[in-house]
């Protein structure tokens, strides 16, 4: 399943592409910060455990796009899971370098990264994700594998014009699921948030609990690391991830679960 950033269809699962916006403006983050620093939103206490759970969201959670028992041939979507990972490290200066030329070609020396990291498993074509901010405030997510880039989107940009303004807090980029050796599945995804966001966490499925995000230059990037408690079918969807939000005083001021761009199905 693959949405463009300009689709309606937007799903909770796989691919977000929400347009979105710059608030005040955004100041990128120099390469050596990024390696440096990384981001904040390393995982700590919150993420130590394997946490277990549902595979779908709460029945009085509805989704956009099809549910799981809709999906054709059946799908194991509602099997427990286990997060066995949710730990990212960063990327070092020069692969990030190279991570971004190979994926944004004669456009790469126009963006400088904010947040570059590999993810704590690895698929057959990603290992990493890098996110990165041109002058204009416009964002390019490139997935890596090893010291390549590529990107799910044609051209690999975000316009961000239209989120803020409109009351919203956090908008997406790409995010997506996929196999990584038996029984194991790489789960993956980036956004933006607000200027009065402090922390982004991430949940799975009706699972309460919830893992650091790294952040830094506006962007957010999370990785994860699933495997199904029981042998998953052909059409495995694996669990809906929902992002939540924090102001300075640790007053959660957004839910994915909760965001009527998502549970109106629009």
């Amino acid at each position: 399943m693959k949405i463009g950033p300009q689709d309606n269809g937007t799903s909770l699962r796989r691919r977000w592409g929400v347009p979105l916006g710059v608030a005040g403006g955004v100041t990128a983050v120099s390469l050596a910060a990024v390696v440096v620093l990384g981001g904040t939103g390393d995982s700590g206490p919150e993420a130590a455990t394997p946490a277990h759970g549902g595979g779908s969201p709460a029945a009085s959670t509805p989704t956009a796009g099809p549910s799981a028992s809709s999906a054709p041939g059946g799908s194991s979507s509602e099997t427990g899971f286990t997060i066995t990972d949710a730990t990212t490290t960063p990327i070092d200066a020069g692969t990030v370098t190279k991570i971004l030329s190979s994926c944004l070609g004669p456009d790469a020396s126009r963006y400088e990264p904010v947040v570059a990291v590999r993810t704590p498993l690895a698929s057959a074509d990603w290992d990493g994700v890098v996110v990165a901010v041109d002058s204009g405030g416009q964002y390019v997510q490139c997935q890596s594998k090893g010291a390549k880039g590529t990107s799910q989107d044609s051209p690999p940009t975000f316009i961000n014009d239209r989120l803020w303004g409109s009351g919203r807090v956090v908008a997406y980029f790409d995010s997506m699921m996929v196999p990584a050796g038996e029984g194991r599945y790489l789960m993956l995804g980036a956004g933006h948030y607000a200027s009065d966001v402090s922390r982004i966490t991430v949940s799975y499925g009706d699972d309460p609990k919830q893992y650091p995000a790294r952040m830094a230059g506006g962007a957010f990037v999370y990785g994860a690391a699933l495997s199904p408690d029981t042998p998953p079918g052909p059409r495995y969807l694996g669990p809906s991830p929902y992002v939540h939000a924090y102001d300075a005083s640790g007053k959660e001021i957004y839910n994915q679960a909760e965001d009527p761009k998502f549970t109106d199905g629009e």
